[in-house]
């Protein structure tokens, strides 16, 4: 079978930067997936996709030209109704299969089998292969159908008909082989003519073979096609042109730049040292975000006055475009001195007051009320982490002015940072300027921690606050939907606890974040709350590695001091390794249905009395498991889950001569009681630490 590589290119007006690497990513796969499903490509198919600022493209190699022949069954009718008595077609069932265009087919060549219930009549038959041609197209339009669009946007095309894209499509490319396949979507018939660099290249580019695709384009076009050979070229380029100095980057710029530029080229910039007296922050900020720059720091992270251009117009004499994106710089961190130079003639205590004028949620009041709130919770915090009190509710005072600053309002990411830095403008301790900048903290996955006391107090206040109000007003999660970030603030608490080691129940500061809430504003969600934040502890540890089976061993006991977990649920590892484990596991279910089902029957049992014992097997394992608890219950006190959990282990041998010859159920209430409650004592012994029955679910 004949097979050639396959081009399909769209180009469009601007791509939006933040998503190119995405869609371009997936109208490869998209495209290269609807062919493998049309039966078009081969075991050696492989697809390199292509993204730039205007253009969305893939090259397939080992397409066929032609898809295989493939059989295809087609149910045609029950037995009873198209075969008589003596097995012959009946009227209907040659009837039906003329309409079919199957007149010649013979009973012998049909298959019998049950549908269902019912026995039925199958063919199956031989289809021969299609052209790529008819079905390219409907593969096209699936992969654009699916792709991650931001946001559509709406045009109509040059026959007025009214088109959806993320953003306006101008030429589309499709080529096999050397031969244009002349297919249509968003209302554009495919040629083999491309376009090139917007300022470097004039006129349009034939694009002779798909395989010389990149190459024509980088030759004739001045475009480096494919998205990740461009991002390296920068990312080499920004380390050369660094010379020895330390780039501020992050890969989100990193991959927006890529996206904005076609043909890379690296320059050097500087601005005034004097903007240097402002914040960092506020400089990063403004050069990476408003202006896509690199800013360069010295080997000890401190920020220089120079930075580096990511631009689309390779010149040997760039001193022209570095001026002009200097002037523009300058500009703006004008604005950000002002701001700062401004904002520090107000102190934050003075700001405070302001606040009432902010709604923070139309049921829970303005965002003053809300730092009454937060005052009293960080107090109470405090008293469970051995934090200084005073400081914990000056801090929670003052961590909310800096959104009135302007600043703040210049560039809402650095909330709490500048309150920090006004903080200490304004002579605050520097545990409240630490408390202010951190208490946001963590906002995401690897983020740092809050790093004292006070700033743990603050941190935790902030997060419970929010949970415990808008749960109490009935806006928890639902789906997807997350308006209020529960579930980021539900995970800090998380962090802040487990990774903090911080051994304060959650039961306790669940119900502390309720009790500062006015009467009649909130309902007694408590309950839901805390299994909500039990449900992101789930997620959190099985990214940690541990099983299902592990993770469910624990939290089904509802724990509270959720510093404990890691330890926990490592001694459940260790359990599991041990020979013993699986056959404990298997008892300690068996343990736990059989003393559901008796309490399902109303059945009571107590603690076993070893008087009442007879069978010499339940006597060796009350005798066993009073052994192992006296030797485990140290171990538990101080914190050695896996020492406590091994000790168990022993148990093995009497657990299974017990259910190998004792009938728990027997009719006798007083002696079925005291086996009940034998079972009792060891499901209640053994799984303090977790529920060992989970790990043989």
């Amino acid at each position: 079978m004949t097979t050639a590589t396959l081009l399909v290119e769209l180009l469009t007006e601007e791509l939006p930067p933040k998503a190119l690497r995405q869609l371009g990513a997936a109208f490869a796969e998209g495209l290269a997936a609807g062919l493998k499903e049309r039966g078009f490509l081969t075991d050696d198919s492989t697809s390199l996709p292509y993204a730039t600022p205007r253009r969305l493209a893939v090259t397939i190699n080992a397409v066929r030209k032609q898809s295989l022949d493939h059989e295809f069954e087609r149910k045609l009718m029950p037995v009873k109704v198209g075969l008589d008595a003596e097995g012959k077609p009946t009227p209907t069932l040659t009837k039906k299969l003329a309409s079919m265009g199957l007149a010649e087919v013979t009973v012998e060549q049909m298959e019998r089998r049950l549908d269902g219930k019912t026995e039925t009549l199958f063919y199956r038959q031989l289809a021969a292969g299609a052209p790529l041609r008819a079905s390219l197209e409907g593969a096209l339009q699936d992969a654009i159908e699916k792709l991650p669009i931001p946001k559509v946007m709406s045009y109509q095309d040059a026959e007025g008909n009214q088109i959806q894209f993320v953003r306006p499509a101008h030429k589309l490319v499709a080529v096999l082989g050397s031969e244009v396949e002349p297919v249509t979507a968003l209302g554009l018939i495919a040629y083999r003519t491309t376009l090139g660099h917007r300022f470097l290249s004039t006129g349009e580019i034939p694009i002779r073979d798909a395989d010389s695709y990149a190459e024509t384009l980088r030759t004739e076009g001045r475009v480096i096609a494919n998205f990740e050979e461009r991002r390296a070229m920068i990312e080499a380029g920004l380390t050369m042109a660094a010379d020895g100095e330390r780039i501020i980057q992050s890969d989100a710029l990193l991959d927006e730049v890529t996206a904005l530029v076609e043909w890379p080229a690296i320059y050097r910039g500087a601005f005034d040292t004097a903007f240097l007296g402002v914040p960092h922050e506020c400089l990063i900020l403004s050069m990476q975000q408003h202006q896509k720059y690199f800013p360069l720091a010295d080997a000890d992270g401190k920020l220089q006055n120079r930075f580096l251009i990511v631009s689309n117009l390779p010149t040997d004499e760039p001193g022209e475009i570095v001026r002009g994106n200097e002037r523009v710089l300058r500009a703006r961190l004008s604005d950000a001195k002002f701001f700062f130079d401004q904002d520090r003639k107000t102190p934050l205590d003075a700001r405070v007051p302001r606040l009432a004028d902010v709604v923070y949620n139309r049921k829970l009041g303005s965002q003053l009320e809300r730092v009454e709130r937060l005052q009293k919770l960080a107090v109470l915090i405090a008293g469970k982490t051995n934090a200084d009190p005073a400081l914990a509710r000056r801090a929670a005072h003052l961590c909310k002015a800096d959104l009135l600053t302007d600043m703040v309002g210049e560039f809402p990411e650095l909330q709490g940072v500048m309150g920090r830095y006004y903080a200490m403008a304004d002579g605050e301790p520097a545990e409240v300027g630490d408390a202010i900048e951190f208490h946001y903290r963590p906002k995401f996955a690897g983020d740092a921690l809050p790093p004292d006391g006070v700033s743990t107090s603050v941190a935790l206040a902030d997060k419970l606050e929010a949970l415990a109000g808008l749960f109490g007003i009935g806006q928890q999660p639902s789906g997807d939907k997350d308006p209020f970030a529960l579930r980021r603030h539900a995970l800090g608490v998380v962090r802040i606890l487990v990774e903090g080691g911080l051994p304060v129940p959650l039961d306790a500061i669940v119900a502390a974040a309720f009790s500062v809430f006015p009467d009649g504003m909130v309902a007694d969600a408590r309950g839901d709350l805390e299994s909500f934040i039990l449900e992101r502890l789930r997620g959190y540890l099985r990214e940690t590695g541990y099983s299902a089976n592990e993770v469910e061993a624990v939290l089904c006991m509802r724990p509270m001091q959720l510093h404990r977990v890691p330890y926990q649920l490592a001694a459940v590892r260790a359990f599991s390794a041990l020979p013993e484990a699986e056959s404990l596991a298997a008892a300690n279910k068996r343990v736990v249905n059989i003393l559901k089902q008796a309490d399902a029957k109303g059945v009571s049992f107590l603690n076993a009395e070893a008087g009442m014992l007879q069978d010499p097997a339940e006597l060796a394992l009350f005798h066993a498991l009073q052994s192992a608890a006296r030797q485990a219950a140290p171990l538990f006190r101080r914190g050695d889950f896996t020492g406590y959990l091994k000790t168990f282990a022993v148990l093995k041998s009497p657990v299974d001569a017990f259910f190998d010859s004792v009938m728990v159920m027997v009719d006798d209430p007083a002696l079925r009681q005291n086996r009940l409650g034998l079972l009792a004592d060891l499901r209640r012994e053994m799984n303090q630490v977790a529920d060992i029955s989970k790990l043989a679910a």
